[in-house]
């Protein structure tokens, strides 16, 4: 990647990315901090979807328990 500063500003850096065109650090940034935001609610998707599927599997060990214990007191 090339990097060069821009003659008006100092806080301008200018990037260029794979396809050519300029990027600014600050777009740059926004993007990668955007990316770990999105891998963050994935994640967080994950876990949740985790805890449910125990909390449905707990429930249903249960419902079959009581299920075979009042079949069984018929």
């Amino acid at each position: 990647m090339t990097t060069y500063r821009s003659t008006s500003d100092e806080s301008m850096l200018v990037e260029l990315n794979p396809r050519g065109n300029p990027m600014l650090l600050e777009e740059n940034l926004a993007r990668s901090r955007m990316y770990e935001a999105e891998i963050s609610a994935h994640r967080q998707r994950l876990a949740h979807r985790l805890v449910a599927a125990r909390r449905w599997r707990r429930l249903a060990g249960w419902a079959e328990r009581r299920a075979r214990q009042k079949a069984h007191a018929l």
